[in-house]
């Protein structure tokens, strides 16, 4: 058995990537799925879309590289987190559309939440800020609107889980219902420093327990795959994306941290065993552990990074490939004032606010569509910036470099601008496919495909090295205009509609 095959299940598409044991790809497929917008700030997936796309790259990916079931030593699973699925116990079908992390329906029942009082104890207790963003209105939005779902949980008929509980859940047959840690910590009903579902909290959202996944470590065989084609093999590795990506670059050590540019953009630092509290709003949340010893990280989320490329090539239409808003950025020397703050579903860390939009400000008739790429590039350095500001000051340790991946990785000109404006090194490893290799890494050490982690370590290398050029005052003055931009856009600073 000489393969490790990663499901990296991501918001826009799904993909199957296999690893040999030098952690080199030796095969990739990939399939996108619909994106559905039923009113705006409403985000929903097909859960059964999902699903059949990721059991076609699958089975694709085993292949395209000429091999079966019998090659490969275990299936690592990693997720986009906080996307809410509920589907039937009996029947394995969905009781309605996934609703995904982006979504904001669920804003004003937060707020209100807060004026409750409750945002303190929600911290407290899940390292979350009360926000739409995470799965626990979520869900209790589909059992409050779905006719009958309350009653059907609380009779056990109705199973919740994130997508790698959904997607274990298929390829066992229905057999195993689990998350690991790294997951549960998205769902705001989890008491991370427990460690297990808090029954306050589940009478809060009115959630029954029998509804929710058993939380089962990182890295180690979690149930066997049921259907032709992967019978046989041990399902041996979750984590969600991020957490994926925080192993997969090696950043398994306190003060270690990474930067995964995605639809949206997270930055997480390892805290080690220590649950950091933060003071400057980023969360706490697990990190994968290979043990049963709990393990943690500081993370900030930026709701739309790539996202905001794709705005311009579906929206504005000045690009017609994500792949060409790096020569388009360079064919001017600057943004000539231009700021983009992309705040489709509101701003993540460290403002949460959701009712933050979208703007374009600095705009002149010399303004092209050049000035808007390069601006759109600088927005998703400069919402980094912002988060490992605020990470510089929770963290005990300094930060001396940040380590990349994601697709907007492989873009030179956002990379050198990331390290020139958050004025730290930018690493990015010789294989950027760091989520999918994080849930492989996990899968082959919960079997033995690899020894241990410093066996990993050793395989780590870096592809390219980007160091800071700005100027401490032109970086500090490039801040200055974005953030007082990014106070434009805040929902306290616009007008109330007439």
């Amino acid at each position: 058995m000489s393969y490790i095959l990663a499901l990296d299940q991501g918001t826009t598409s799904s993909r199957a990537i296999l690893f040999d044991r030098e952690g080199t790809i030796r095969a990739v497929t990939q399939r996108e799925f619909r994106q559905i917008f039923p009113k705006p700030g409403w985000v929903e997936h097909d859960a059964e879309e999902i699903w059949e796309t990721q059991w076609a790259v699958a089975t694709e990916a085993l292949a395209r590289a000429g091999i079966g079931a019998r090659d490969v030593a275990a299936v690592g699973i990693t997720n986009q987190r906080e996307t809410t699925v509920v589907w039937d116990r009996a029947t394995g079908a969905p009781i309605g559309n996934a609703i995904v992390w982006q979504d904001r329906r669920t804003a004003e029942d937060c707020e209100q939440m807060s004026a409750d009082g409750l945002g303190e104890m929600i911290r407290e207790r899940t390292g979350l800020v009360l926000d739409a963003y995470f799965s626990g209105t979520k869900l209790a939005w589909l059992l409050d609107h779905t006719p009958g779902a309350r009653e059907r949980a609380r009779r056990g008929e109705l199973a919740f889980g994130t997508i790698d509980s959904w997607l274990i859940w298929r390829l066992t047959g229905g057999a195993r219902h689990v998350t690991d840690a790294t997951n549960a910590s998205r769902t705001m009903l989890f008491n991370i420093a427990r460690g297990e579902w808090d029954e306050e909290l589940l009478a809060l959202f009115g959630v029954p327990l029998g509804m929710l996944p058993e939380v089962c470590v990182s890295s180690g065989v979690l149930g066997e795959c049921t259907l032709d084609g992967l019978r046989g093999v041990p399902i041996a590795g979750i984590a969600g994306d991020q957490q994926a990506a925080l192993f997969g670059q090696g950043c398994t050590r306190a003060g270690m941290a990474k930067n995964t540019y995605g639809t949206g953009c997270f930055l997480l630092m390892h805290t080690g065993e220590e649950r950091a509290v933060s003071r400057h709003r980023l969360l706490t949340t697990a990190a994968a552990s290979l043990g049963r010893a709990r393990e943690f990280a500081l993370e900030g989320s930026v709701f739309i990074a790539g996202a905001a490329v794709q705005w311009l090539r579906d929206g504005l239409g000045i690009i017609r490939d994500s792949s060409e808003v790096e020569a388009l950025a360079k064919s001017v020397p600057d943004s000539d004032g231009v700021h983009f703050i992309p705040a489709f579903s509101g701003l993540g860390a460290p403002h949460w606010d959701p009712h933050a939009r979208g703007m374009i400000e600095g705009l002149t008739r010399g303004s092209t569509a050049a000035h808007i790429a390069r601006a759109a590039l600088e927005s998703i350095a400069f919402q980094t910036a912002d988060v490992l500001d605020a990470m510089r000051g929770d963290a005990r340790v300094p930060l001396t470099e940040l380590r990349v991946d994601g697709g907007a990785a492989a873009n030179d000109l956002l990379m050198q601008f990331q390290a020139d404006i958050a004025g730290v090194p930018v690493l990015r490893p010789a294989i950027t496919e760091t989520t999918a290799l994080g849930a492989a890494r996990l899968a082959g050490l919960g079997v033995g495909f690899w020894k241990d982690a410093a066996e990993l370590e050793s395989q780590w290398s870096v592809e390219r090295r980007f160091e800071p050029a700005m100027t401490r005052s032109e970086r500090d003055d490039r801040l200055s205009k974005w953030r007082a931009a990014v106070k434009r856009a805040k929902s306290e600073r616009r007008a109330p509609a007439a």
